[in-house]
């Protein structure tokens, strides 16, 4: 079953980097209550549309989002800490919270999976933005195929 606008936002322990570069466990429930965070899924860290596209706007768009009440921005992939800090790093978004998912727990429990096994990549996450308000879903945007349009800063913008 695929998260949608109402659903609550699954509830448990991906890994982040914390304050000296290290990996640390970061309770979604707890991250999520009592703000409104934009939350965005990329295939794959340092890979062509995510990097030239998708984490640049939200890195450019930034004070937007917080301007509209956004109190975080998180992005979501199948990789482990290490790459998503050296990513953030290589793409100046060391304030945007990074959701490293190298098994595909929250991937699998969204309902976001995208089989790359046939590329050589492996399980991934779909593209996907949503605003999370208080631990709830109210707005989901989902790529079909390799588009890029729904899940963008722009279309979060808009949605606020």
């Amino acid at each position: 079953m695929t998260i949608a606008v109402g659903d609550t936002f699954p509830e448990i322990t991906v890994t982040t980097v914390d304050g000296e570069g290290n990996p640390a466990p970061l309770n979604l429930g707890a991250f999520l209550s009592g703000k409104t965070v934009a939350i965005f899924g990329v295939p794959g860290a340092f890979t062509p549309t995510c990097s030239i596209k998708h984490m640049p706007g939200f890195v450019e768009q930034a004070a937007a989002l917080q301007a509209k009440g956004v109190a975080a921005i998180a992005c979501h992939s199948v990789n482990d800490a290490f790459v998503m800090k050296a990513w953030a790093k290589d793409q100046g978004a060391e304030d945007i919270t990074l959701l490293a998912d190298g098994s595909a727990i929250l991937t699998k429990a969204l309902g976001l999976e995208l089989d790359l096994t046939e590329a050589g990549l492996g399980l991934r996450v779909q593209r996907y933005a949503a605003i999370v308000k208080d631990g709830m879903v109210s707005y989901l945007g989902v790529e079909e195929g390799q588009s890029f349009g729904v899940s963008s800063a722009q279309a979060v913008l808009e949605a606020l």
